[in-house]
C-alpha cells in the first residue's frame, strides 16, 4: 500500500480529478495549500505598493493505493495535471505501514476503495 501525493496546479484540479476517476481511483483527499518550486517570483501591484508573490496556491491531491495502483495514479496525475510549463507540480509516493477503515474495522488493502480487476486494465 501507498501514499500518493500530488502538488498540483488549482487549475487542473478537474482534470487530474477526471483521469483518476476514468483509472478507477475514487477515494482522494483535496487540500488547498501554498508553495514555491520552480516558478519565478511575481510582482504584483495590491493598493499601490508593489508586492512580491513568492509562494503560489496549489492543490494537494492525496490518495491511499494499493501496488497494482501506484503506476496508474501517477500516470493519470501527469496525464490531468501536465501544461509542460514550469510549476505543474510534483508526485510524492510514500508507503503505508498500515491503513484502517473506522467504519468496519477492515485493515489493509481491504480497506482502501474497492475496485475490481476489470478497472486494472490499461484503457
Amino acid at each position: 500500500m501507498k501514499l500518493v501525493t500530488a502538488v498540483i496546479r488549482p487549475e487542473r484540479v478537474q482534470q487530474v480529478k477526471e483521469a483518476l476517476f476514468q483509472a478507477g481511483i475514487s477515494g482522494i483527499t483535496l487540500s488547498r495549500v501554498s508553495g514555491h518550486g520552480g516558478e519565478q517570483e511575481v510582482v504584483e501591484h495590491y493598493r499601490g505598493t508593489r508586492v512580491m508573490v513568492e509562494f503560489r496556491d496549489k492543490v494537494e491531491v492525496r490518495m491511499a493505493v494499493s501496488e497494482p495502483f501506484v503506476q496508474i495514479a501517477i500516470e493519470a496525475i501527469c496525464k490531468g495535471a501536465r501544461t509542460g510549463e514550469v510549476g505543474d507540480g510534483k508526485i510524492f509516493v510514500q508507503t503505508l505501514d498500515r491503513v484502517v477503515r473506522i467504519r468496519t474495522g477492515e485493515e489493509g488493502a481491504a480497506a482502501l476503495t474497492p475496485v475490481t480487476e476489470t478497472r486494472l486494465a490499461p484503457g
